[in-house]
């Protein structure tokens, strides 16, 4: 098995030693690997700026529930929420995402 980052880096080397192995069917399995690849990091960073954004808001809550501020703090927590279901969903998808990869 190949490492992820040296088809990303290697493409066009990965592609011309499947042809001199007379496996052109295999071919496409090199893109589809790199696509992949490139959604899973996407998803992946997206999911790291959510939990920026959450720990941020959260800290946030803390410093305005000591002032006394409740609705701001309140407003921010329902934004919590938000980003929380939103992280639910991208993570099950990165974990089917990463399986598929590693099947081809």
């Amino acid at each position: 098995m190949l490492d992820i980052k040296f088809i990303r880096e290697n493409a066009d080397l990965v592609k011309e030693n499947i042809k001199r192995k007379f496996q052109d069917k295999k071919l496409p399995l090199v893109d589809e690997v790199i696509e992949l690849d490139a959604k899973i990091r996407e998803l992946k960073l997206k999911g790291d700026v959510l939990r920026k954004e959450r720990n941020d808001s959260s800290s946030q809550i803390g410093l305005l529930m000591r002032e006394k501020k409740v609705e701001e703090a309140n407003a921010i927590k329902a934004k919590v929420v938000e980003i929380n279901k939103e992280l639910a969903s991208i993570e099950p998808e990165v974990e089917e995402l990463s399986k598929v990869l590693r099947e081809k």
